[in-house]
């Protein structure tokens, strides 16, 4: 029988030549069917000596399978005399259809060791090395490309920087040039033709005033100008800062000009310009811009005094205006100095019309003064507290100090003093024992009376009192201060003034009843030898014995005062004046009186010889001017001998010396003879 050998034919895609293993994958879950079939298979169909587990076809001997192992036996089918075929090749052949009818993967590994590891190892590395390097390739071209854009970028932006720094000079170029051209025509506008800019190194001078000094060369180039043709010369003074700063910045003060003296390159100004311009601190290198400017005449101004008292001045408004005759401009936000005697005040310019600045020459000026908007911290100066008549005022006074008040006298008080129905009474009490005061009262316009100077004075032990009526001829109407004066130690007090009225029916009945007792008494009374008073003859001898016995006369020359004899050990009069004073009051007086005491102008002299030195002798000596109402130093006779026979002093002549236009005529008269001019012209008394 011929044998058919198809089988290695028919499982040539199963095996491979050589050493092989057989696995088999199931990768589709769903295909149970053919796991169930295989299980089957091997536990019924095999007769070979091999055994398959249900994912690998293997045999009992080590190793794997052959081809050989699987042919059938030599005893299977010879003999037969027919065709047969193993039924284990049909279950593998009915397994390879059903595998791809049911697409069942196989994976066939080879079994037998590659031969070629090395040269695979070789090659990975190699293929690991290439793609490194081409990784490596790409980071640093990428690298290069974020630094080219990063670089493009930085270029870009420097580009329009500088392009945006040279738009910005071009335009602040042009900004400049445009407000240099506006200057100048600001210039031209408000100098009404004239242009004159200059920067000078500021000097300070002791002046007063608010006039500077400049160069001659100034001088040619405003005659050059025609500048004396336009009136008087005014000019803008401001800070020249060297470093640009904001005009916001730029402190600015108006001036006159006193003359043309001046170093070349430099411009001297008086106090009120330097602390104006320069008020916070003093400048390194002080450069100001001088420029000629118009100024209008002022018409209003509204002025704050820094401190208390200015408007309790008499006359105010004259000690203003005596100021202001130095100046030629104000300029608002100026700090005005006004000094009166021994005081100071500075006023706040806050308002000016028609202009912020304007020219205070040859022109009448409303002027409003309203008082500061709190009290100063440190205010060294005397300030005059008001009193109320009939209201008490209390406090504590150290010794050497000085503590002043004011009252007024009206129409309507005076009427009732000078007709002797009233009188004022100041009154001044101390609380405390071992400490004592002194009380000062005088007449405006002296404001501040002291040991020199005054009008009344009280120097008693304890409460002291100063009446005044109709009788004393200083008295007036008008205002008065009161001052008090810490004697010895830390004194509480209190001060009052009252008016005390007179009443006129009582004083007549008094004086009635004095007179006609006196006439009765005159006829039936001797006079007393011990104590010299008139005593009724009938009781004239009881009287005289206990009137020795009792009291003691004085035997001091001039004196002849009654004293009880208990009193006689504190009884002492004055060596060099002769007063009498109980023995607690004469140490102050001694000191009050007859210490001596310096006149500011070099004479020593007792109390009572200085106060009527300082008040008609001293040269020093504070005096209301006739012709300015500020009040002044008296100095000494004026040069002029008609001065002098008029009674002017050496300021009033000078004051007297301008000239004013004659309300009649117009004609400018000196003002120290406008009364003749007045009479003889005018025929006016």
């Amino acid at each position: 029988m011929v044998k058919i050998k198809w089988e290695r034919y028919l499982f040539g895609f199963v095996f491979v030549v050589g050493r092989t293993e057989l696995h088999l994958k199931i990768l589709n879950q769903t295909n149970m069917n053919m796991c169930l079939f295989l299980k089957l298979y091997l536990i019924i169909g095999p007769s070979y000596e091999h055994t398959a587990s249900c994912l690998n076809l293997g045999f009992e001997k080590p190793g794997p399978a052959s081809i050989e192992d699987f042919k059938p036996k030599k005893e299977s089918y010879e003999g037969s005399g027919c065709f047969s075929i193993h039924y284990n090749y049909l279950v593998i052949l009915l397994f390879g259809i059903a595998c791809k009818t049911t697409n069942i993967k196989w994976k066939l590994e080879r079994g037998r060791k590659k031969p070629n590891q090395k040269m695979d190892f070789e090659l990975r590395r190699a293929r690991e090395k290439l793609e490194k390097e081409q990784k490596d390739r790409k980071e640093k071209a990428r690298a290069r490309l974020d630094k080219e854009r990063k670089a493009k970028q930085e270029a870009n932006r420097q580009r329009e920087a500088i392009e945006a720094s040279q738009r910005a000079r071009r335009i602040d170029a042009m900004e400049a040039q445009l407000k240099a051209d506006q200057q100048m025509e600001e210039n031209i506008l408000v100098g009404r033709g004239i242009s004159f800019n200059r920067v000078l190194e500021a000097v300070p001078f002791e002046g007063s005033g608010d006039k500077i000094k400049l160069p001659p060369s100034c001088f040619n180039d405003l005659s050059s100008e025609g500048a004396f043709d336009k009136g008087p010369l005014h000019f803008q003074l401001s800070v020249h800062h060297q470093n640009n700063s904001s005009p916001s910045e730029t402190i600015t003060t108006h001036a006159g000009v006193l003359e043309f003296t001046a170093d070349e390159g430099t411009v001297i100004i008086p106090p009120h310009i330097w602390n104006n311009l320069y008020s916070k601190k003093d400048p390194i290198t002080p450069l100001i811009e001088v420029k000629y400017v118009w100024l209008p005449k002022g018409t209003y101004a509204k002025l704050q005094s820094q401190e208390l008292g200015f408007s309790d001045i008499p006359n105010h408004k004259a000690v203003l205006e005596t100021t202001l005759r130095q100046h030629a401009t104000l300029s608002q936000n100026d700090i005005l100095t006004v000094k009166h005697g021994v005081l100071t005040y500075h006023l706040h310019v806050l308002e000016l019309k028609p202009s912020p600045s304007v020219s205070v020459l040859e022109t009448d000026i409303e002027v409003d003064i309203v008082g500061p908007d709190s009290l100063p911290e440190n205010n060294t100066q005397h300030v005059l507290k008001p009193l109320t008549f009939g209201k008490p005022e209390s406090g504590i006074i150290n010794e050497g100090d000085y503590i002043y008040y004011k009252f007024t006298i009206n129409d309507e008080i005076w009427g009732k003093i000078s007709s002797g129905y009233a009188e004022i009474e100041v009154k001044l009490d101390s609380e405390a024992k071992d400490c004592d005061t002194d009380l000062y009262l005088s007449r405006h316009p002296l404001l501040f009376p002291s040991t020199h100077q005054h009008g009344w004075s009280s120097h008693d032990m304890g409460s002291k009192s100063l009446v005044l009526g109709s009788k004393d001829h200083n008295l007036g109407i008008g205002g008065y201060s009161v001052g008090v004066y810490g004697f010895k130690g830390t004194t509480k007090y209190n001060v009052i003034v009252n008016i005390q009225d007179i009443p006129t029916t009582n004083v007549s009945q008094q004086g009635q009843q004095s007179v006609s007792s006196s006439s009765s008494s005159l006829v039936d009374t001797v006079e007393c030898g011990n104590c010299k008073h008139y005593i009724p003859l009938r009781t004239i001898g009881l009287h005289e014995a206990y009137c020795r016995r009792h009291n003691v006369v004085c035997e001091h020359d001039g004196c002849g005062v009654v004293l009880r004899v208990e009193e006689v050990k504190n009884h002492v009069h004055c060596v060099k004046c002769g007063l009498a004073f109980h023995c607690r009051e004469i140490e102050k007086h001694m000191k009050v009186f007859h210490e001596p005491l310096l006149c500011p102008c070099g004479i020593t002299l007792e109390k009572t010889q200085m106060v009527e030195h300082q008040a008609s002798e001293c040269a020093l000596r504070l005096v209301i001017c006739r012709f300015c109402g500020d009040m002044v130093e008296a100095g000494t006779l004026a040069v002029d001998a008609r001065d002098r026979l008029k009674g002017l002093s050496e300021h009033e002549s000078r004051c007297g010396s301008r000239t004013a236009p004659c309300d009649s005529c117009g004609r400018a008269v000196m003002l120290k003879e406008m009364d003749i001019h007045q009479i003889a012209v005018h025929q006016k008394n």
